[in-house]
């Protein structure tokens, strides 16, 4: 009856280390690709050590679950995990399951709120921006609007599109307004709005998990880094830095006050730092432990099991 036990200890040692190391790291905004890549493992690892723990705990509670669940097992595994009915196994098996239901419903919420955010843009859109005749909906995928604040954003959807205002067209100059598309389209390409779903989804629905909310403030922060990346890699680090210059000098983010865009001023400043990525090598590594942290809980769940049949 251990193994649920160890598995919520792992859980919890993971969700309390892992965002240290993290925060500690100093790779992590060199490889933003590979910090996301780290940060979706960790909370993957977490997870799924609070579901095996809630299979395991429902098997010790009821017996018809542990017949389900052990139905193609010989005796010996069985006996293995020493399961039998203890006082907080149901409790933790219902607390768990709980906790897998809320998560499934913040998720749903949290998509739809973002249906709902882009149908009232791409309603604004119609508006600010009507179609001529014979011009189909969502035929372009580059929309420009009339104002007279510079800015751009990528819609996501079934028909994504790029918007840019007249005053953004006016302040980039030269190549900077095909980096700014380039970073909107490495957004799209490695579909970042799935993964702020699922991060803000998990931070909504707990908040009183602090490794949660670091999630949903990383990867906010690291789809940005990452997109820069993209934009750097075929238009210089210099140029996305201007435009991001160009967009953002009229908001006020570059002065002493604090400002929702307060990440900006930093995202240049790791732009023209030009600071070396890791070797392949080393990326790899990391890839490759990141990988890892999942499968730990797994290898925990079994052991009982391999032990009985070795």
């Amino acid at each position: 009856m251990m193994v649920p036990v160890a598995l919520l200890l792992l859980g919890a040692l993971t969700a309390v280390v892992a965002p240290r190391l993290l925060a500690r790291a100093d790779w992590v905004e060199r490889e933003p690709v590979v910090a996301l890549w780290v940060w979706q493992c960790v909370v993957a690892g977490v997870l799924l050590c609070c579901a095996l723990s809630m299979t395991f705990s429902a098997a010790s509670a009821w017996q018809a679950v542990r017949g389900h669940l052990f139905a193609p097992a010989p005796r010996g595994v069985v006996e293995a995990y020493a399961l039998g009915p203890t006082p907080w196994a149901a409790v933790t098996a219902v607390v768990l399951a709980c906790g897998g239901v809320w998560t499934a419903a913040m998720l749903t919420r949290e998509i739809a709120r973002a249906r709902t955010r882009r149908a009232k843009r791409r309603a604004e859109l119609v508006v600010r921006a009507p179609l001529l005749p014979g011009e189909e909906p969502g035929a372009d995928r580059l929309v420009v609007l009339e104002g007279e604040r510079p800015d751009a954003w990528w819609l996501p959807g079934a028909a994504p599109q790029l918007v840019i205002t007249t005053a953004a067209l006016r302040r980039l100059k030269g190549r900077q307004l095909d980096a700014v598309l380039a970073h909107e389209q490495g957004h799209a390409q490695a579909r970042h709005d799935w993964l702020l779903h699922c991060s803000g989804a998990l931070a909504a629905g707990f908040p009183q998990v602090p490794v949660f909310a670091a999630f949903r403030d990383e990867m906010h922060r690291l789809v940005e880094l990452a997109a820069d990346d993209v934009a750097s890699r075929r238009f210089g680090r210099l140029t996305i830095a201007l435009a991001l210059v160009e967009l953002n000098e009229e908001r006020g983010v570059f002065g002493p006050c604090p400002t929702p865009q307060a990440h900006v001023p930093q995202r240049v400043h790791r732009l023209l730092s030009a600071r070396p990525r890791l070797t392949a090598g080393r990326r790899l590594r990391l890839t490759a432990a990141a990988a890892l942290v999942p499968v730990v809980p797994l290898l925990v769940a079994f052991v009982p099991a391999l032990r009985a049949l070795g």
